[in-house]
């Protein structure tokens, strides 16, 4: 599995202002507006995955994709809202992106007995523990915002230490995401980070989760 943000060299000021004043208006509600039906759709599909898996042992693939694609577009609209990376997120489930990436396999076969495990305890083995530890990540990474909003705003950098934090964050909570919605098998870790390396491969500006 790979996540990351890309960790620019130089960030807009004028773009930190108008995402930090009017983001909210401008981006995140044309957004949700549409994200909001197609997680609808997608809450319909995790359930029609739920049986296929059950019966056949495999994650449709165009289920699959679709699914990807919607985790894509939301960490567009995420990383803006956050002031991870500039530009105006791409709608649209095709979109693309040159400053955020996830990319993950589809299983070739996905494990029935963990699946019925993750429908009826999942909430109780995998969202509870691992929510108790974000409580107090996701209260870091408000200062953490906080402190590089001045941060761009004076030098026009964003320090590399405070967004690889933020971006494990949300690192973690994909984890999550990916785990409940059958999309793999692997337990999520319970860590901000994983084997590093950025969109060229060459250091840790995104990091990778294997």
């Amino acid at each position: 599995m790979k996540y990351g943000v890309r960790h620019q060299e130089s960030y807009s000021r004028g773009e930190l202002l108008l995402r930090t004043l009017f983001g909210g208006l401008y981006i995140a509600l044309p957004h949700a507006l549409l994200l909001l039906f197609l997680m609808l759709w997608s809450s319909i599909l995790n359930l029609i995955t739920f049986w296929a898996i059950l019966i056949t042992g495999k994650f449709p693939q165009g289920m699959f994709n679709y699914q990807l694609n919607l985790q894509r577009w939301g960490l567009r609209v995420s990383a803006r809202l956050q002031n991870l990376c500039d530009g105006y997120p791409a709608f649209g489930l095709s979109g693309t992106d040159n400053n955020t990436m996830i990319e993950l396999e589809r299983p070739e076969k996905s494990n029935r007995l963990t699946v019925l495990l993750r429908l009826m305890f999942g909430g109780l083995y995998v969202v509870l523990p691992h929510m108790i530890c974000l409580i107090f990540i996701t209260i870091g990474a408000m200062f953490v915002r906080l402190i590089a909003f001045w941060a761009v705003l004076i030098t026009g950098k964003f320090p590399l230490g405070m967004h690889n934090y933020m971006v494990g964050v949300m690192r973690w909570q994909y984890r999550i995401s990916i785990y409940m919605g059958y999309m793999t098998d692997v337990y999520p870790s319970f860590s901000l980070s994983g084997n590093e390396a950025d969109f060229d491969g060459n250091n840790s500006s995104d990091l990778l989760d294997n």
